[in-house]
């Protein structure tokens, strides 16, 4: 099942791997990340991905 799922994405013309994963792949890839980071850096993490996106879009937009 797997491989016919895996060759269905080779086919795709711009497979979104993140639009790909259910709930379970969801969940277990935050447990990982709950296990590797602890409950007290996630948010210093959260925060940090969070300032990087808006100095992104700031850039694009030419705002400095």
């Amino acid at each position: 099942m797997m491989v016919l799922y895996i060759q269905k994405l080779k086919h795709m013309s711009n497979p979104f791997i993140l639009a790909a994963l259910g709930t379970p792949e969801i969940l277990v890839i935050l447990v990982v990340v709950l296990l590797l980071f602890g409950g007290k850096k996630i948010p210093e993490l959260m925060k940090g991905l969070g300032q990087g996106i808006k100095e992104f879009k700031d850039g694009q937009n030419g705002n400095e």
